[in-house]
């Protein structure tokens, strides 16, 4: 299936491929990834990304890779998922050593909102937060989310669950309206 290419004010979000390998086997070997599976092996890896091109196919939507517009280098992942297991559609953001701090994660994950609400009709998305991962809870907040129940996941225990605003309680509709 195509993937859809999203674009903000500094930001595009395409597909994964397989050149973005090196880059996210750097991100998951490093402690960075502790709230999001990691550290893993690239073997690992290369599976997990695998899992993310997948994730397209069997549900129609997935996350996409993050650049900085103009620099292919991927920057990120973030997107929408719910794999086995989840609670409901989920909107999930992992940015990689030295892009956090400028607003990325926040900007990518609103289009990421917006596609969800404008594209696919959803009315409503969560994300999922380790208790512990402070910097992820304040991107949802910032997006307006409200941390709402506790969900205790098989394999990652207890996150909490951040619910983001409706498409009604979001002003003027459009992709702008959420960036």
């Amino acid at each position: 299936m195509p993937i859809p290419v999203l674009t903000t004010e500094r930001l595009t979000l395409r597909g994964p491929q397989l050149s973005d390998l090196d880059t996210i086997t750097e991100f998951y070997a490093s402690d960075r990834s502790r709230f999001v599976g990691g550290p893993m092996d690239r073997e690992k890896v290369w599976r997990h990304l695998a899992c993310e091109i997948g994730h397209w196919t069997l549900c129609g939507y997935g996350r996409w890779t993050v650049t900085v517009t103009g620099d292919d280098r991927a920057i990120g992942m973030v997107g929408l998922w719910n794999p086995e297991g989840w609670p409901e559609p989920e909107i999930g953001w992992d940015l990689y050593a030295g892009n956090e701090g400028k607003g990325y994660a926040t900007e990518a994950a609103a289009a990421a909102r917006a596609y969800a609400y404008d594209v696919l009709g959803w009315n409503t998305v969560i994300s999922l937060v380790a208790p512990e991962n402070s910097a992820s809870a304040r991107v949802a907040q910032r997006l307006g989310a409200v941390r709402d129940a506790d969900f205790n996941h098989v394999r990652f225990g207890l996150v909490h669950v951040y619910r983001h605003l409706g498409p009604d309680a979001l002003e003027n509709g459009g992709m702008g309206a959420y960036a």
